[in-house]
């Protein structure tokens, strides 16, 4: 991407109220979750047996659950969990996506034949089944959960880096650099990658909202990260038994997952504008 494209990335970005506004809530949620050790009134484990499934009250602003731990505390330190897989999650899958899609764009033949197939083996791969057999193995740790739901989730990204670099390797920029003696890892790093970034980003976007969801349906599961450490999933799993009885369990954690998921499917789609040097919204 050129300096002159960068320049005008943000003044598009702006343009998409819904994208704007996602990105605050984002930053504002995520912000609240990572300072939950300043901010939650109460510890994430602290049991109070005495006010067990209390609903929101003035002490407790989203009620209690079935051990009588404040469910805001847990929200904002299950927050710092459910979010923190979902981007490491998503680094890792874009990233090895991104390296895929463009070897194989181009070094093209057998080199783009070999990494397509392979890429289609592992889309074949049914990725919930095998994210719960991988749970079991790593016991569910979050950095190993990131590993796992990353290692799932590049193929999309392969697929489009590589019909970007398939382009851009055509460009005269290229093939000047080229012609001036530079290597191959230095052409992809340097002038191909940094070129093909508007679809890696919006890439990376959607892709912590996946990651959260998976997440979230692995600890729906009791296959997820285990408590008394608490994540957006595992609250909904301890709330399933009370949904009707005592709502306000269920509905805080699925707010949350509802609101991060959807905001950075709109981030997504405002860089993807924004990013796209053929779509200038009036």
């Amino acid at each position: 991407m050129s300096n002159a494209g960068q320049g005008i990335v943000w003044p598009r970005l702006k343009k998409h109220r819904l994208a704007v506004w996602s990105i605050a809530i984002v930053a504002l949620l995520a912000a609240a979750c990572f300072a939950a050790p300043w901010l939650a009134p109460y510890e994430f484990d602290a049991i109070d047996l005495a006010n067990i499934r209390q609903g929101p009250s003035g002490q407790h602003w989203m009620g209690t659950d079935d051990l009588g731990r404040d469910l805001l505390t847990r929200l904002l330190f299950g927050g710092r969990v459910s979010i923190l897989i979902g981007v490491l999650a998503a680094i890792i899958g874009t990233g090895f996506g991104s390296l895929v899609g463009s070897l194989a764009g181009y070094y093209g033949k057998r080199v783009d034949s070999l990494l397509m197939r392979f890429t289609d083996v592992v889309y074949a791969i049914p990725t919930l089944p095998l994210l719960i057999v991988l749970a079991s193995y790593t016991q569910a740790a979050a950095g190993s959960m990131a590993l796992a739901i990353g290692a799932l989730s590049w193929m999309t990204t392969a697929r489009v880096v590589r019909g970007e670099v398939l382009s851009i390797r055509e460009m005269e920029y290229v093939e000047a650099a080229r012609s001036l003696g530079a290597t191959n890892t230095r052409i992809i790093l340097r002038h191909i990658l940094p070129n093909a970034l508007g679809p890696i980003v919006v890439g990376i976007t959607l892709a912590v909202g996946n990651a959260i969801i998976m997440e979230s349906s692995l600890s729906f599961l009791g296959l997820g990260v285990q408590p008394p450490t608490p994540t957006w999933g595992n609250m909904l799993m301890d709330a399933q038994a009370t949904m009707s009885s005592q709502p306000w369990l269920s509905i805080f954690p699925g707010v949350a997952i509802l609101l991060v998921v959807l905001a950075v499917n709109f981030i997504g789609d405002g860089l993807q504008d924004a990013l796209d040097p053929r779509s200038v919204r009036r």
